[in-house]
């Protein structure tokens, strides 16, 4: 018993239960009937299933939880601490690109999206967003057995009717200038609001683009898919974020930077906002957004100081609140921004996705009671 529980790594109660199941065979012990003996070529076995299971978990768990992607995509990437869409640079693209031009390159569409929208919500924001497009999920059509060019016009629909509920004016013109209408904004305004948006369309695999896709694997409606990966990225360890970092500076703006600083430093808390395990030297789209305007004064002090003080540069999460303080956007127009743009790539990941015949359905890992005998 004792060597077979070396073998195995186990304790008694698991020989017992691998014999009780048939996968480990036993017989007395001629020499001492007290002992039991276990066949070789049985614990063998198991041992090696054993490492082969833990080889499986540790890589399935490495795939999911951020060690290595786990799905082929050809809409972003990154490389030398650059975001690229489809092979070219974003923060290069958010010079002079439009939303509908982004959206027609990440759909590998014929021609350049059109988010015309009549839709009108009475009270704009996020709860007419997600209601909106609830109602749409609970409705909508499967992706299967439609021609691609019929989801390109269901998505161009959708981004239209979902910046409308977050703010934007109703009409024909692009995104960003009918944003800029609603939230009264001049042209110079929307022009930071195009920059911002086309910086947040896409970021690789993220955990809302994975959910996404997991809907769209399923034969999920769009809107369903697109009501997946939003729910995902309302979090704020993802695309709210940005309120976290608007609580910080609405701390800054009444206690001044030296104060916040000393109390976050003090305490080692992080300050939100501020580093990026895909960019340790700095977030490009942070930095080519906040080179367009200057934030407040205390704001711009703050990020000088805490950048100097914590060696992490702030990411696009800062620069998002900083341009929403700059133009005195709405309270969740920051998060508008985000969800509206992101949407575009959340829809480009779940297009892509229809390619492949199968259900995205990961394995779980039992660790609690065992199974009760059959």
């Amino acid at each position: 018993m004792a060597e077979a529980c070396s073998q195995l790594g186990v304790r008694p109660q698991t020989i017992y239960a691998y014999v009780s199941r048939g996968k480990l065979e036993v017989m007395p012990d001629p020499g001492d009937t007290r002992r039991s003996l276990y066949r070789a070529e049985d614990v063998a076995g198991l041992a090696r299933r054993k490492q082969a299971g833990r080889k499986h978990e540790t890589l399935a768990t490495n795939t999911l939880f951020g060690a290595e992607p786990s799905i082929p995509t050809a809409i972003s990437t990154f490389s030398r601490q650059r975001l690229y869409y489809r092979g070219r640079d974003a923060v290069a693209l958010a010079r002079t690109a439009s939303l509908e031009e982004v959206a027609q390159l990440l759909w590998d569409s014929g021609q350049a999206a059109d988010f015309s929208s009549a839709t009108r919500a009475a009270s704009p924001g996020r709860v007419a967003a997600f209601t909106a497009l609830a109602a749409l999920a609970a409705t909508g059509h499967s992706t299967h057995g439609r021609m691609t060019r019929v989801l390109h016009g269901e998505c161009q629909s959708l981004v239209g009717q979902l910046a409308n509920a977050f703010g934007a004016q109703q009409g024909k013109q692009p995104l960003h200038l009918r944003f800029a209408q609603g939230w009264k904004q001049s042209p110079r305004a929307a022009e930071l609001l195009r920059t911002a948006m086309v910086l947040l369309v896409d970021h690789e695999l993220t955990s809302s683009a994975f959910a996404a896709r997991i809907a769209a694997s399923t034969g999920a409606s769009l809107p369903a898919c697109l009501l997946s990966g939003l729910t995902t990225l309302s979090g704020p360890l993802h695309g709210d974020a940005s309120g976290r970092v608007k609580a910080l500076f609405d701390d800054v703006e009444r206690q001044g930077e030296d104060q916040v600083i000393a109390h976050y430093l003090s305490t080692g808390l992080p300050l939100a906002g501020f580093g990026h395990h895909l960019y340790p030297d700095g977030d490009p789209r942070a930095a080519a957004l906040l080179a367009l305007f200057e934030p407040a004064d205390v704001i711009s002090r703050f990020i000088d100081k805490a950048t100097r003080l914590t060696g992490l540069h702030p990411n696009i999460d800062v620069a998002l609140a900083a341009l929403v303080a700059h133009c005195r956007l709405p309270d969740d127009a920051a998060f508008g921004m985000f969800a509206t743009a992101r949407s575009i790539g959340l829809l480009a990941h779940s297009l892509e996705q229809l390619s492949v015949a199968q259900v995205i359905r990961p394995r779980g890992r039992y660790v609690g009671l065992p199974p009760e005998a059959a």
